[in-house]
């Protein structure tokens, strides 16, 4: 027997509902009718209902087959393009397979990030590595490294990767559930080059030399989103330590906070031990803000503990372990 996410009401036969992942009752089984966050990426299925017919055959003018004229191909062309580009991000395209998987996407864009360092590394060496993957105090005009330095991380120390794919792993799917796959994939990347930004323009600031790289801003962020939403979630530190999101989250920011001002004491620019800790606190700040704007969608996180709703409690979600790696 299971409870209803919205009125919390037990169900012999619940429902669960495939765009968000929740359980619901047969009065809220509607998708409509639990304010699902899917709804916001509903498009029209234009590859279900399109009969395929080129419109381009007998234009407006009467044009026929042989007649269409150099407008009229040019015309069909682009409705021939526009038409399979609805085929492939409406319902049932290639699109469709990554909604509700964005943060799998996301995780799987890292990996393949990761092989190509390896490869520029061993084939075009340090310079170009750097010049392609890492956000830089002296080459912040290379605006691709503002995307890529957040997908990228540190070829020599395999634990950055792993610690920011397990944070990522267990918590993003909390935040996609509640916000929608797009909207989750623009808060990862934005949140990530705001803090890396952040970072190095503080340490131009500071008049020190820097560079950065990881996702560990973004996966602070998702971590100060659910420190709002899910409070009291249990999580295992190092899948053995049970605690409270709120004190893991709120523990790492104060040792984080402390780190970056005995760095800018020691004349450094808010790093320590190679990792970028005032990235990390712009990335947890934007979480908290992002969170607190948009706290009505707590529910949908999903997991255990969290702000009271009203009704029964919500599914449990799965315990994460610790905070993520370091941002280099």
């Amino acid at each position: 027997m299971a409870t209803c996410d919205v009125c919390g009401e037990y169900e012999n036969l619940p429902y669960q509902c495939k765009r968000c992942g929740q359980t619901f009752c047969a009065e809220h089984r509607l998708p409509e009718n639990h304010d699902c966050p899917g709804l916001a990426e509903w498009d029209d299925p234009g590859g279900v209902f399109d009969s395929g017919f080129d419109e381009s055959v007998e234009g407006d003018d009467g044009g026929t087959v042989g007649g269409g004229g150099r407008a009229g191909g040019v015309g069909g062309a682009i409705d021939r393009v526009k038409r399979r580009v609805d085929r492939a991000t409406g319902t049932g395209g290639l699109v469709s397979y990554f909604r509700n998987n964005a943060t799998y996407a996301v995780l799987l864009a890292m990996w393949v990030t990761f092989v190509a360092q390896l490869v520029t590394l061993f084939f075009g060496g340090p310079a170009l590595h750097q010049t392609l993957f890492v956000l830089h105090t002296d080459a912040l005009g290379n605006v691709w490294t503002w995307v890529t330095s957040v997908l990228s991380h540190s070829p020599v120390n395999l634990f950055h990767i792993i610690g920011n794919s397990i944070v990522i792993l267990f918590f993003g799917p909390l935040v996609e559930r509640a916000v929608g796959s797009k909207k989750f994939v623009a808060f990862f990347f934005a949140s990530g080059i705001v803090a890396g930004l952040g970072h190095i323009l503080f340490a131009i600031g500071m008049g020190a030399s820097a560079g950065v790289l990881g996702a560990s801003g973004a996966g602070f962020a998702i971590l100060g989103v659910l420190t709002v939403w899910r409070p009291n979630m249990q999580v295992l530190l190092f899948f053995v330590i049970p605690m409270k999101i709120k004190y893991l989250t709120w523990g790492i920011a104060v040792v984080s906070a402390v780190l970056v001002i005995q760095s800018v004491l020691s004349g450094g620019a808010g790093s320590a031990g190679g990792i970028a800790h005032f990235a990390h606190l712009i990335g947890f700040a934007i979480g908290l803000a992002f969170g607190k704007r948009n706290e009505g969608l707590a529910r949908s996180a999903g997991g255990m503990g969290g702000v009271s709703m009203g009704g029964a409690s919500g599914p449990r979600g799965p315990g994460g372990p610790g905070g993520p790696g370091g941002r280099f």
